[in-house]
C-alpha cells in the first residue's frame, strides 16, 4: 500500500490494480482484499509496473500468464519495479538477469539463484529496474522513484503530505541490527531455506 500511496500522487497518474481476473484479490493472510480493476490483458502498455511480494509470491513463480505479461509489458514500460519478494517474480520472468537488485533479506540467495546480483540495500536502481527490500522499504522506493520522475521537491512535498517520518520504536529492522537469536529464529522458519 505504501508505494501506491506515494506513486498515485505523481502528476496525472492513473493507478490501477491488475490481476488475471477482475475483482477482489486477498492478501496472503486473507485479512485484506484489494480490488483488481482490470485484467492483465486489459493493461498492455503501463508506464510503471509495480510487483508486490510477500508469501503469496511463491504460488506465482510458475504462473506463465503473469510472467509472460511481465515480459511483454517490460518491453514498453518506463519503470519496472518491485517490493519485497516481488523481485523474485521479476527475476523468474528473466528481467533481472545480471542486474543489481534487492529483496527481503531472507530471499537474497534465491534472487541470486534466479540470475540477479543481490545487494542488501533498501532500494536499488539498475537502469529502469527499481527493487525494494522488505515491505517497509516500499515507501522509500516510491519516494525515490517519484523524485526521479517529478523532481526532488515534488517528492519532498509528497513525503510531507503523507507525514513519512519513520521513527521505529525498535532498531531490529535488519539482520545486522537485530539480536542474533531473532535472526536465527526467522531463518529457521523461512521458506527460502533449502534443506
Amino acid at each position: 500500500m505504501g508505494p501506491y500511496e506515494i506513486l498515485s500522487r505523481l502528476p496525472d497518474a492513473e493507478t490501477v490494480f491488475v490481476a488475471e481476473e477482475t475483482g477482489p484479490v486477498r492478501n496472503d493472510t486473507g485479512t485484506l482484499a484489494m480490488t483488481a480493476d482490470r485484467t492483465l490483458a486489459e493493461v498492455p502498455d503501463p508506464d510503471i509496473v509495480l510487483v508486490p511480494g510477500g508469501p503469496g509470491q511463491s504460488d506465482q513463480m510458475d504462473n506463465e500468464t503473469l510472467l509472460g505479461w511481465l515480459r511483454a509489458v517490460d518491453s514498453s514500460s518506463t519503470w519496472t519495479t518491485s517490493v519485497c519478494t516481488g523481485s523474485l517474480l521479476l527475476a523468474a520472468a528473466g528481467l533481472l538477469e545480471g542486474r543489481r537488485a534487492t529483496s527481503h533479506w531472507l530471499a537474497l540467495d534465491e534472487l541470486k539463484r534466479l540470475g540477479a546480483e543481490p545487494t542488501g540495500e533498501r532500494v536499488v536502481f539498475d537502469g529502469k529496474y527499481v527493487t525494494a527490500a522488505g515491505v517497509s522499504s516500499g515507501i522509500d522506493m516510491g519516494l525515490a522513484l517519484l523524485g526521479r520522475i517529478a523532481g526532488d521537491e515534488r517528492a519532498q512535498v509528497v513525503q510531507l503530505a503523507t507525514e513519512y517520518d519513520p521513527q521505529p520504536p525498535y532498531d531490529a529492522g535488519s539482520p545486522q541490527k537485530a539480536p542474533a537469536h531473532l535472526v536465527d529464529a526467522l531463518r529457521a522458519r523461512s521458506r527460502f531455506i533449502l534443506t
